[in-house]
């Protein structure tokens, strides 16, 4: 049985997802300003060309999560702070998201162990794409010096 505290914890975890959502911003700046020095500064570098695209896809779908995230975020917040039952909250939850074509009306119902899994799930999606990011940051601002020599 869920409870409205677990709901709440749910929420706030969620929440967390926004401080990844900007480092993942900053990151993709990054990228983006590596990518543009490339052509302003010197001869573009296949390594660095390549590293800037990549922070900047992986911006982009960090994005998509991060958005994602933040829906289920408010969206356990707002069950969480109703003060009906919590199967009628939950049926109400259903209705819009089916009628909003954001859920199939078969899948209504879930357990919200189920639910609260799934939005965890989105959670460290997003959490991965950020660490990739930070690698791949990371890797060539150690490697950037030796890249310069093997071109």
């Amino acid at each position: 049985m869920t409870t409205d505290m677990e709901l709440h914890t749910t929420a706030s975890l969620l929440r967390r997802g926004a401080s990844l959502d900007q480092l993942s911003t900053g990151l993709a700046l990054v990228g983006a300003l590596l990518g543009l020095s490339q052509y302003l500064l010197a001869s573009p570098g296949a390594w660095a060309l390549l590293c800037s695209a990549a922070l900047l896809v992986l911006g982009l779908l960090q994005k998509y999560w991060a958005l994602r995230v933040a829906f289920d975020a408010e969206l356990f917040q707002r069950i969480a702070d109703g003060n009906q039952p919590l199967a009628l909250r939950t049926e109400a939850l259903d209705h819009a998201l089916a009628a909003l074509g954001l859920q199939p009306a078969a899948r209504g119902g879930r357990l919200w162990s189920e639910r609260t899994g799934g939005a965890l799930n989105l959670l460290r999606r997003q959490a991965l794409l950020v660490a990739v990011q930070v690698l791949l940051t990371l890797g060539f601002i150690l490697a950037g010096p030796w890249l310069a020599f093997a071109e």
